[in-house]
């Protein structure tokens, strides 16, 4: 593998997460993420192009805004970081391929809708809904992982693969969101979560969206746990699955039929 092309690539997805940064700051407010031009928050001073150099500006500025001192969040330079090592890990696993494209899409869409769930307990209809039309677009070509060898012809096996994934992971999280009202008497899933669920399935297919959902279950759980331990149980009401699901479809779309294949092999024993 050329080291080279995977620091081109690192360094270009560090410019594609300061994009995905505008996205996840503009699209819950309902702005454009066209216009205006990048600017602080505070005091609205347009920002120069060596304040926007990703990840470097942020640590070259120390942290604060150059025009009026005020701090800049670290979100965005995690997320220009993140995607950064989700580019070089695609290309590094793939190569320069068609999966290398859609894997490093899918990676960049669910860290959009992860965050924003994160930060606005938001799960948005402007992303989702065009996300599905675009899945199964791309399945048609790429077919995700199916349980069942149809045998079908072009262009239907993936898609039906995809709709099974969509179906699956939509029944899967109704039995889980009915276990947690049960135990906790409390609505713990929104709307926007169970159209993430599908979306999932549409991308992983039927194979793999048990496992996404399941390491999304894990995940959310292990934090559960450290916040009770830590004394901040008040804060799991605020805990968004739809970050939890986002993380689970990430890892499954680079380790998921790794991990398949050690568990099935753990139950072969």
């Amino acid at each position: 593998m050329d080291i080279a092309l995977i620091i081109v690539f690192a360094v270009f997805g560090t410019a594609f997460g300061s994009f995905l940064n505008v996205c996840i700051d503009r699209l819950p407010v309902g702005k454009s993420i066209l216009h205006p031009p990048s600017h602080c928050d505070s005091c609205q001073h347009r920002l120069s192009p060596v304040d926007l150099v990703p990840v470097f500006s942020y640590l070259w500025l120390r942290r604060r805004c150059r025009y009026c001192g005020a701090p800049i969040p670290p979100r965005p330079f995690w997320v220009e970081l993140g995607t950064g090592l989700l580019f070089a890990l695609s290309y590094w696993y793939l190569g320069l391929s068609v999966q290398f494209v859609i894997i490093a899409f899918y990676g960049s869409l669910f860290l959009v809708i992860g965050i924003i769930d994160l930060e606005h307990q938001l799960i948005l209809n402007k992303i989702t809904y065009p996300a599905m039309a675009v899945a199964l677009v791309i399945s048609v070509f790429q077919p995700p992982p199916g349980l069942i060898d149809l045998n079908l012809t072009w262009p239907w096996q993936g898609i039906i693969n995809g709709v099974m994934g969509a179906a699956m992971g939509l029944v899967l999280i109704l039995i889980v969101y009915y276990i947690y009202l049960w135990l906790r008497k409390l609505e713990g899933f929104g709307g926007g979560d169970f159209k993430l669920v599908i979306l999932m399935g549409l991308v992983t297919g039927s194979e793999m969206i048990i496992v996404a959902i399941t390491l999304g279950a894990l995940i959310g759980g292990v934090v559960g746990i450290i916040l009770i331990l830590t004394k901040k149980k008040k804060r799991l009401d605020y805990l968004p699955a739809g970050t939890f699901l986002a993380i689970g479809t990430i890892i499954t779309l680079f380790w998921g039929s790794d991990i398949l294949n050690w568990y099935l092999g753990l139950l072969r024993f």
